[in-house]
């Protein structure tokens, strides 16, 4: 008996190739969403879709546009017309600053140059009325400069400038004890001053009787002039008496201990030959001739301050 031929139609078809990669078929076949064709579609049937239709819609359209156009247009118009306007004035602007910069200037030498004159004036003053004191006077006074032996002394921050208190600033307030301040500086000074120091100047600013030592923030003023760091401190006098005499004195001993307790870096050399300059604006508050010596002490009453 003859067996019937197997059913074919029981054998699975074959997968697709792109069977894996159903998602991108998919958005490749309906790259449009349902929702959105069915929109689409109500809209066509209503006749809602695509250009207005109407002669007044059409003209409001062609009204809107020409509206567009024109403002566009206008905006154009007014920044180019605006544009060598804007260059003109920045032009004048640039001009008058660079005339008063160089006004500025000029009355900033004039300035120097009266400085100098009535310096000249004042010293050839102290020579003609100081007779023999005169070059003294001056020297003391700073109102010329100095050259001579003496010593050469750093002070400078501390590298880590973050330490706690303690030691010589221990009621001081400061956060940062590492750092040199004003009145560090006016104790150096004052030591040197008290050692033998004939002339002194930090940074190049020569110190007289009338200077002070402030601060400002965090900057120290000399004569309301901002110093930076490191303070380069000369000073004219015998260079090896003037030195030993400094680091033994206490504000030597105040500044050795700044740097074993806070790091503040610090450093005193001979010197052969400073030169320290005179004194830029030296002012002369009151002054007296001396009278002449009659031998009943008249010739101390004469006074004068600078």
């Amino acid at each position: 008996m003859s067996q019937p031929p197997p059913d074919r139609s029981s054998v699975p078809p074959r997968p697709r190739p792109d069977a894996s990669m159903s998602l991108l078929t998919t958005v490749m076949e309906h790259s449009l969403d349902e929702g959105y064709a069915e929109a689409s579609a109500r809209r066509r049937a209503d006749g809602s879709d695509g250009l207005p239709r109407t002669m007044k819609a059409k003209l409001g359209l062609a009204a809107g546009l020409v509206l567009a156009a024109l403002v566009v247009t206008l905006g154009a118009a007014e920044a180019q017309v605006a544009a060598p306007v804007v260059a003109k004035e920045r032009e004048e602007l640039i001009d008058r600053v660079n005339a008063e910069t160089s006004t500025a200037d000029t009355l900033e030498a004039d300035v120097e140059e009266l400085r100098k004159d009535v310096g000249e004036r004042q010293r050839k003053a102290l020579q003609e009325h100081g007779g023999d004191q005169g070059a003294l006077v001056a020297l003391l006074s700073g109102a010329t400069p100095v050259e001579g032996p003496g010593v050469k002394l750093v002070v400078d921050d501390a590298e880590d400038t973050d330490q706690g208190g303690g030691g010589p600033r221990e009621s001081t307030g400061f956060a940062d004890t590492g750092r040199v301040r004003d009145r560090d500086m006016q104790r150096v000074v004052n030591g040197l001053w008290q050692s033998g120091a004939e002339a002194v100047a930090i940074n190049g600013q020569r110190l007289t009787a009338l200077s002070a030592i402030r601060a400002a923030g965090d900057a120290i003023l000399v004569d309301n002039r901002p110093l930076v760091p490191p303070y380069t401190v000369l000073a004219v006098g015998d260079g090896k008496k003037l030195a030993t005499a400094f680091q033994n004195s206490a504000d030597g001993q105040y500044l050795q201990a700044l740097h074993e307790s806070f790091d503040i870096r610090t450093g005193i050399s001979e010197q052969e030959k400073v030169r320290l300059p005179a004194a830029p604006s030296l002012i002369v508050r009151t002054a007296e001739p001396q009278a002449a010596d009659t031998g009943s002490g008249a010739a101390d009453t004469g006074k004068g301050t600078s």
